[in-house]
């Protein structure tokens, strides 16, 4: 290549390349060139196939410069300075996504609290109910910084951009009383950056060309926002500096991996089930003493104690984890028999991903009923998801997890909807049963292959 003309600089000089008549020769359009998007290759994978090399995964990496201790003190400066914190969270793992440190973050600075993923929640809950309960969750994991001046809770959808202008106008309002920028903190994968592009979008005044084709990896950037957005827990490594006009700052920050949360230990496959992606479809069982519920092969929920009656749990989770109920005696057999084919997730090598997932460990609960109208309390599970359970008298209930995966019993979220989701189980599929709605038509059953 050095040999040709075209490569040669015209003034005399060999050591220089003539870059405009390499490209005409090479038939490139400079400024066409100048136009394209450049990213890195992990940005790379992670836009177009939610993947990132193990080294450089936070969680998975023992490189410090992306170890937890550093985005940690990156964030906590900001008590130190007049800031609006937007703290996101979400809604299917809220005891997963709040952030242990959020008052030290935010000192006394205005906490906005971003409820994500409402869109998802079955279409009977009721806005008021699920502000209301987020509160009331604050409040019992003891977050103070909310009850700052200015703090506020929003319902949002970093998808579909539901309730974000309302957020951001709070947001702003507030930074423009305090001479301020926005900042927007929470757990890794609650959905950061999909949120900073969503807003990029609405500010961006330039026509939107309407994108025609199939999705491919060699065009796939093009679809994606300014900022990397993955299911990957950790996408974003360092601030992210936008100017959303008005003399006015909003920074997207590196995400804080909260301790015992599941989606730590998948793989971006397993990610992609786990995380819901569309409105989930809750399913309810009827669960008596020595039987259980496997939670595709991440959990298991049992019934034990002789006296204890029978109860009916009702699973919040994605639609695409596999419900499998069983007798307990034969799930342990079940899962390693069955683990990453009938059972998932895992996805396949079930066996080799279950031992690299973790040893189950057990937990007994004892959980009041409030009667058959409305549940007595819900089990979170971090990573994913919840399960109502309802019944008259007292539930003895065991709980697996892999060991170190946290687990806690709260107030139910959706404690009057158990009778919504009651499914039957033929084999390998739960399926909700049909029912009338208030017009007299009747709904489709839908349930979990």
């Amino acid at each position: 290549l050095q040999s040709g003309s075209a490569f040669t600089s015209t003034d005399g000089d060999d050591d220089k390349i003539d870059i405009n008549a390499m490209a005409h020769d090479l038939g490139l359009d400079l400024e066409k060139l100048a136009e394209k998007k450049v990213i890195c290759k992990r940005c790379h994978g992670l836009q177009n196939f939610g993947e990132a090399p193990e080294m450089l995964r936070p969680g998975w990496t023992d490189e410090p410069s992306l170890s937890q201790e550093k985005f940690r003190d990156v964030l906590l400066p900001l008590r130190e300075k007049p800031a609006v914190i937007v703290a996101l969270v979400d809604l299917f793992d809220f005891s997963g996504s709040i952030l242990p440190d959020l008052d030290a973050i935010a000192g006394d600075n205005p906490v906005i609290i971003a409820a994500n993923k409402v869109d998802l929640m079955p279409s009977q809950m009721g806005q008021n109910r699920i502000e209301s309960w987020v509160r009331r969750e604050l409040e019992y994991m003891g977050i103070q910084s909310i009850a700052n001046i200015g703090g506020a809770v929003r319902l949002i959808s970093c998808q579909t951009g539901f309730g974000v202008s309302q957020m951001l106008a709070k947001a702003r309002q507030l930074a423009d009383e305090m001479e301020s920028d926005i900042y927007v903190v929470g757990a890794a994968n609650a959905g950061k950056s999909t949120l900073i592009n969503h807003i990029l979008e609405k500010n961006d005044d330039k026509p939107k060309k309407a994108l025609v084709g199939k999705k491919r990896a060699g065009n796939a950037n093009k679809r994606k926002g300014a900022v990397t957005a993955s299911p990957l827990p950790g996408t974003t490594l360092e601030f992210i500096k936008i100017d959303i006009g008005d003399g006015v700052k909003l920074y997207d920050t590196p995400g804080l991996l909260v301790p015992g949360t599941l989606t730590q230990r998948l793989t971006p496959a397993e990610l992609k089930m786990v995380v819901p992606k569309r409105q989930v479809e809750p399913v309810t069982f009827r669960v008596s003493s020595g039987k259980c519920v496997l939670i595709g092969g991440l959990a298991r929920i049992e019934v034990i104690g002789d006296d204890t009656k029978p109860f009916l749990f009702t699973f919040y989770v994605s639609n695409d984890i596999k419900l499998h109920p069983t007798s307990s005696d034969k799930a342990d057999e079940f899962i390693q028999k069955h683990a990453g084919e009938m059972l998932t997730p895992p996805l396949d090598p079930g066996p080799e991903r279950m031992e690299q997932i973790g040893e189950f460990e057990y937990h007994d609960v004892e959980i009041e009923g409030a009667g058959w109208k409305e549940a007595g309390a819900d089990i979170s599970l971090r990573g994913i998801g919840w399960v109502a359970v309802t019944g008259a008298g007292n539930a003895q209930v065991r709980i697996g997890v892999p060991k170190g995966i946290g687990f806690s019993v709260r107030p139910p979220l959706m404690p009057f909807d158990v009778w919504e989701a009651t499914a039957k189980y033929t084999g390998g599929k739960a399926t909700r049963k049909s029912t009338k709605t208030k017009t007299g038509k009747r709904n489709k059953g839908v349930g979990r292959r």
